[in-house]
């Protein structure tokens, strides 16, 4: 993980400029070439072009020339997008084993430009649609029915919205983020995508399992790497009542103290149980 360094805050907020240097530019080509055509087309000098197209054709390619630049913009928005995206994910590597951070920032991306994305497309979509004069008279109609019609929508997107909202909660609250280590209905896995409607999570014998981003904000699961990757480990020892405890508790510490891969942060043995044959005993570390 990098540390804040003032060169990483220089490319960073060159970065950003160059993003927004690049949506200023988009915002005036489209601007120019929309006027530029459609000045064109109503300009008076060009009377045997007008002529020559039917009320209908100069209708399609009118508002041709309008879907042309919404949908240009639209996907040059979502282009920059995709970039800032794979900018961030190159930025903050999370093959490294301290990574908690990385991941947060990784997720945190990934979804929000879906979000943005969806936007984006469904915004988009609205404008190509009142361009057509039919549209509109069908959407002051169903503004007529307000009332009825947002009761049935409502209902019918309750789910979709659901998930959407649940989406952008994981993408803030970041319960799961990618390549964290969890547990969820009975399986031990990997969280390998996170998207707006459902996560995969990669079993440890390369099984998927898809399940809906809602069971992570409404069902409890395991989430072994949540703040850390360091874990207890725990050895049950079933042994006879005449086991010397302390001898094994110094044998314990001196095994686990010559490990390279102990963290010193806890090593301890423990009576956990009894029965009328055995002792139960529990060696953490």
């Amino acid at each position: 993980m990098q540390d804040l360094t003032a060169d990483s805050l220089f490319s960073t907020g060159r970065a950003g400029l160059e993003v927004l240097l690049i949506l200023g530019g988009a915002a005036v080509l489209g601007g120019l070439l929309y006027a530029g055509l459609h000045r064109l087309l109503r300009d008076a000098a060009l009377p045997t072009v007008q002529a020559s197209l039917s009320g209908l054709a100069q209708f399609i390619l009118e508002n041709g020339l309008r879907i042309l630049v919404i949908v240009g913009v639209a996907w040059l928005l979502i282009a920059v997008l995709y970039a800032v995206e794979e900018a961030v994910s190159k930025r903050y590597e999370t093959g490294v084993p301290e990574n908690v951070e990385a991941r947060k920032v990784v997720t945190q991306t990934r979804i929000l430009r879906r979000v943005a994305a969806t936007v984006i497309i469904i915004i988009a979509a609205g404008i190509v649609l009142m361009q057509y004069e039919a549209f509109r008279e069908l959407g002051t109609g169903l503004l007529a029915s307000a009332g009825i019609v947002g009761i049935v929508v409502g209902v019918a997107a309750q789910r979709t919205l659901g998930n959407l909202v649940a989406g952008i909660q994981i993408a803030l609250s970041q319960p799961i983020r990618v390549d964290d280590v969890v547990i969820v209905e009975g399986e031990f896995g990997w969280v390998e995508k996170i998207t707006l409607t459902y996560v995969v999570v990669r079993v440890w014998d390369r099984r998927r399992i898809v399940l809906p981003i809602t069971h992570f904000v409404e069902k409890p699961f395991q989430n072994w790497t949540r703040t850390s990757s360091d874990l207890i480990g725990t050895v049950f020892l079933y042994l006879d009542y005449s086991v010397p405890v302390q001898d094994l508790r110094e044998e314990l510490q001196r095994i686990v103290e010559a490990s390279e891969h102990w963290d010193e942060d806890v090593v301890g043995l423990q009576v956990t149980d009894t029965s009328e044959r055995t002792v139960t005993l529990r060696a953490i570390a």
